[in-house]
């Protein structure tokens, strides 16, 4: 256990940014999973850019690797892009 006051602030302070963080990313699992299932192309095309705001934001703060984000974003965009020529 931590001896000095920074140190157990330091403790404090890492515990609220995880829980922190994982609320952002389960949020964003979540939404991408409702994109995923989405049927229709409008509904879906508003998600997207929910979705692309929502990874963009934590790639920059590094809870998941850049590449990922662009990866998804790249995916989504694509099932977005069958369901406009699809209908």
């Amino acid at each position: 256990m931590a001896n000095h006051k920074s140190a157990l602030k330091r403790i404090r302070q890492n515990k609220t940014r995880k829980e922190r963080n994982q609320y952002q990313h389960k949020s964003t699992r979540t939404a991408v999973k409702k994109l995923r299932n989405a049927t229709d192309a409008t509904e879906a095309q508003e998600l997207l850019k929910k979705v692309t705001g929502m990874l963009d934001k934590l790639a920059k703060r590094n809870i998941i690797h850049k590449n990922k984000a662009s990866n998804l974003k790249s995916s989504l965009s694509q099932h977005v892009n069958k369901l406009k020529t699809a209908a």
